[in-house]
């Protein structure tokens, strides 16, 4: 994925007033557009992504990221104003629990309830589990380009960032008090302040009932467990705030314009909503995505540590193709499992062919005549996924899915046997030509070794399918020594399936799949016999009917 450059300086909109592609994103920078206008804000819009590190960075996390700097791309298209991306890390939160995917977890259990930033690194590289947690974050989300400012809230509350906005809290307490008591459980209702102090000995984040509050002297009031009563400025790091007030008080301070969050956090988002206009700002625009789930059905977690992580996806498949799966239907629930990458990469390299021609196309006329391929590129995920410029070779002329099947049928171990097909299929490919799919073959021989070759599983034709299969077989012999198009060849599978009575039809390409490739789905058949070549498809035949007489 490429940097995005949306907080460089004021530039003309790339498209013209009233056009609006048909595309999530351009949706989202309409609603932004809307929130700045009626602020008056003539400076960068701001757009915020929230990170609670208590856990390692997951494919959540970029997710929401990745997405939001679309938003951000899709303003500055229709807008030509500068934005900022401030990544900000919640890592002054007291630490809960312990994490389930983390080393000496033993020695972290005597740190629960102390700011993170305080809580010692368990892995033994850095100041402490924040300062980790947050290197992580910051390092796979340069790894993919994205242009961000990190923001740290312990920095934030201890440099007096925060103190102005801290004191106007203080100011409308009991108003937010009485947003957030109906909703807590009859314990916490008599209790509830959204000021937690830090003990000033033990240094532990204090949940407790505020005693008195002064706004004045910008103090609460408060009684630790053995009975000792404290006065405890709100300023200075001194204290934080409960979250869902921490969340409108750093809105309300930042002047944040936008912020997407998960179906889980709806409840959360409204009351913060609440408290950021009490406080006196506008709450900022935003987007509901739904959640992504494991190969359970359960919610990702990044303390659990289920579901995939990026370096688990990147393993697989290119990171463009991570981008085309955060890209589809945010607002839809998505399983997120490893089965998912081979379809998400073909839809990537589907799109950057079609975002290719357009932008091709734009380049050729004038900037007039190009307004409607224009509008159709900036709906295109790849226009998104390449920050507004798809580069020379980002595609391929092999799908990841064709490459699968051709590393299943030849029992590819090595790039080069691949190649070899690759290169009989047309000499001019090579990985210094095509990048993305020297990428992609690397992949498909890892995603092969793991995973489709585990699970193959031949089937014998029956009766029908044999005669169907040795008529395919005699009908490709005729074009043996002939170049012959893939179409061709798959116009040719689709008479015999014909001929043969196949209905549906798709019960024919189903035969060949569990015959020939051992699964049940497959490729365009054409183009596998194009790839794979006439006369190794049909020793794949001929084998399998074989296999057939004998049992």
């Amino acid at each position: 994925m490429s940097e995005h450059s949306a907080s460089s300086a004021d530039r003309r909109p790339l498209l013209s007033s009233g056009a609006m592609p048909k595309a999530w994103p351009f949706e989202e920078a309409r609603k932004l557009a809307e929130h700045v206008a009626s602020k008056g804000n003539e400076g960068p819009a701001l757009l915020e992504t929230g990170y609670g590190p208590s856990g390692l960075p997951h494919i959540g996390t970029f997710g929401e990221v990745a997405r939001t700097s679309w938003v951000r791309q899709a303003y500055t298209a229709i807008t030509g104003r500068p934005t900022r991306l401030l990544a900000f890390s919640d890592d002054m939160d007291a630490l809960r629990k312990v994490p389930d995917n983390v080393p000496n977890r033993e020695m972290l259990t005597r740190f629960i309830g102390m700011p993170l930033t305080k809580v010692p690194d368990p892995f033994g590289t850095f100041d402490s589990f924040a300062a980790h947690n947050n290197a992580r974050l910051r390092s796979f989300l340069d790894g993919f380009g994205f242009e961000y400012d990190f923001a740290s809230s312990t920095e934030y509350y201890t440099s007096g960032r925060f103190d102005a906005a801290l004191r106007r809290v203080l100011e409308v307490h009991d108003e937010i008090v009485a947003v957030i008591r109906p909703t807590l459980g009859a314990e916490r209702r008599e209790t509830y302040s959204p000021v937690l102090p830090l003990h000033p000995r033990t240094g532990q984040v204090m949940q407790v009932r505020m005693d008195r509050v002064d706004p004045v002297a910008g103090t609460v009031f408060w009684t630790d467990e053995d009975g000792e009563r404290f006065e405890t400025p709100v300023t200075g790091g001194a204290a934080k705030m409960q979250w869902k007030a921490d969340w409108a008080m750093r809105w309300y301070a930042l002047g944040v314009d936008y912020e997407m969050s998960g179906k889980d956090l709806i409840d959360s988002v409204r009351l913060s909503g609440k408290i950021c206009r009490i406080l006196g700002a506008p709450p900022p625009a935003g987007l509901t995505y739904e959640l992504f789930l494991d190969e359970t059905g359960q919610k990702i977690s990044k303390s659990k540590g289920n579901g995939l992580s990026v370096e688990e996806w990147l393993r697989y498949a290119p990171p463009e193709s991570l981008g085309q799966f955060m890209f589809n239907h945010p607002e839809r629930a998505k399983r997120l499992f490893f089965d998912v990458i081979p379809k998400a990469t073909d839809e990537y390299l589907a799109h950057v062919d079609k975002a290719s021609a357009l932008q091709a196309r734009c380049a050729d006329v004038l900037p007039a005549e190009a307004e409607a391929d224009r509008v159709t590129l900036a709906a295109n995920p790849a226009w998104f996924i390449h920050a507004g410029h798809i580069p020379d070779h980002a595609g391929s002329p092999v799908s990841f899915s064709m490459l699968l099947n051709l590393a299943s049928v030849a029992n590819a171990e090595t790039p080069d046997v691949l190649w070899g097909f690759l290169r009989r299929y047309d000499a001019a490919v090579s990985p210094e030509t095509h990048p993305m799919l020297a990428t992609l073959v690397d992949r498909a021989i890892v995603f092969y070794a793991d995973f489709v070759r585990p699970a193959k599983s031949y089937r014998l034709p029956d009766e029908r399918e044999q005669r169907a299969l040795a008529d395919l077989a005699e009908s490709l012999k005729m074009y043996e020594g002939e170049e012959v198009s893939a179409e061709v060849l798959q116009n040719l599978v689709f008479e015999i399936g014909k001929r043969h009575q196949f209905e549906p039809l798709r019960s024919w390409f189903t035969c060949l799949y569990e015959v020939l490739l051992g699964q049940s789905e497959g490729p365009r058949f054409g183009g596998f016999v194009a790839l794979y070549g006439i006369r190794g498809t049909v020793a794949l035949i001929e084998a399998a009917l074989v296999r057939s007489a004998e049992a």
